[in-house]
């Protein structure tokens, strides 16, 4: 989709598109509200100033879309779709990372009650889990900021992805 026919869509249909990058409705209306946008980057830097602008519990909102590190996103969806071929890395991981990923997964979830996002795209299973024990040991005020940096990152990439369907 270009930008110009971004901007022409409905309201409703610009924020729905954007859902599919960041299920945070606030982040999607504040993004839709911004249009007209004289191009592509001009929308991603919008977007990550009103993702910047996302209080803890929208954050929240977007993450409990995201599936956890080594489980395939169900469904049709192009959000699910880009799901998939993020976590790419992780679907031929052996049993026994595939095992410690799940660990991992359920020991973060204990200690920062949220799934763990990384921007997946372009990494091994292995390396996602070096990640994942590394940010184990942050701190809650620490690791939502690495949090809101990865949301970030994952956001533009789809937001491109968008852009360039």
């Amino acid at each position: 989709m270009s930008t110009a026919a971004f901007n022409e869509l409905p309201t409703p249909q610009a924020e729905a598109e954007l859902l599919a990058c960041c299920a945070s409705p606030v982040w999607a209306a504040r993004v839709a509200a911004g249009r007209p946008y004289a191009d592509a980057d001009t929308l991603i830097a919008a977007a990550e100033v009103a993702l910047d602008g996302l209080d803890w519990a929208q954050l929240e909102r977007a993450l409990a879309a995201h599936p956890r590190i080594g489980e395939r996103a169900g469904g049709d969806s192009r959000e699910a779709a880009w799901s998939r071929r993020e976590q790419s890395g992780a679907a031929g991981a052996d049993a026994a990372t595939a095992q410690a990923l799940v660990a991992a997964n359920r020991a973060y979830e204990e200690r920062f009650g949220h799934v763990f996002l990384i921007f997946a795209s372009g990494r091994s299973a292995q390396q996602m889990l070096a990640a994942a024990r590394a940010r184990l040991g942050h701190d809650p005020t620490t690791e939502r900021e690495v949090v809101r940096r990865e949301l970030s990152a994952i956001t533009v990439n789809r937001l491109r992805k968008l852009m360039h369907s």
